[in-house]
């Protein structure tokens, strides 16, 4: 299934951060409890229109790895798979 989101509204694939112990055992974010804050752009939208009707350009794009504010986005399922998905503005730095 193709997703095409509308305006600045972003659909992110959640990156899970694996936490080590001194031991040596991985602990995933998942076992935690914990929201994932990284993630991968999977689709953007055309962005938002301004005052004169123009559209604002999308800082991000599809395949940029992302940090997003932690309650930010809301999570959805999608054939399965489960996405986060907010506006540009719940992102705030791209990891290059």
């Amino acid at each position: 299934m193709k997703i095409q989101p509308l305006s600045n509204h972003v659909f992110i694939e959640p990156l899970a951060d694996e936490k080590t112990t001194k031991s040596g055992i991985v602990i995933p974010d998942t076992a935690l409890g914990e929201k994932p804050i990284k993630g991968k752009v999977f689709a953007v939208g055309p962005g938002k229109l301004n005052d004169k009707g123009e559209r604002s350009p999308m800082s991000v794009k599809t395949g940029d790895t992302v940090i997003f504010k932690k309650y930010g986005p809301d999570e959805i399922e999608v054939d399965g798979k489960k996405y986060l998905v907010g506006d540009e503005d719940d992102i705030v730095a791209i990891i290059g």
